[in-house]
């Protein structure tokens, strides 16, 4: 396994959450352990296949952890862990930013912000 270096602090942690996803699944499990379906739920817009990759790679990144229980039928429950939680409390600024400044982001015009 390939290990990385990273330049600062800041590329540290986008490293380890970066994408759309990611922190809206760590914010979904703030409250709890969650099923799958109910994370399917609180996360609109992602497919069944992204959320199992992004949830493996937060996994293998030791911010989720995942819990099978051996009954019928199987039953499997995602959690953070306490370094899942760690960063769910630091991102917690970043979220509020972003909701005093919702109008201002929604007023971008991201397609031409993209050429």
């Amino acid at each position: 396994m390939k290990k990385r270096t990273f330049t600062c602090g800041l590329d540290a942690a986008i490293a380890v959450v970066g994408g759309k996803w990611k922190g809206l699944i760590l914010f979904a499990l703030q409250d709890g352990p969650a099923r799958f379906g109910e994370l399917r739920r609180a996360v609109p817009g992602i497919s069944e296949r992204v959320l199992i990759l992004q949830l493996r790679e937060m996994e293998t990144a030791g911010l989720v952890h995942r819990e099978v229980y051996h009954q019928v039928p199987p039953k499997v429950e995602y959690s953070l862990t306490d370094f899942g939680h760690t960063l769910n409390t630091a991102m917690a600024p970043l979220g509020e930013w972003g909701e005093e400044h919702m109008e201002r982001i929604e007023s971008i015009p991201w397609d031409e912000a993209r050429s």
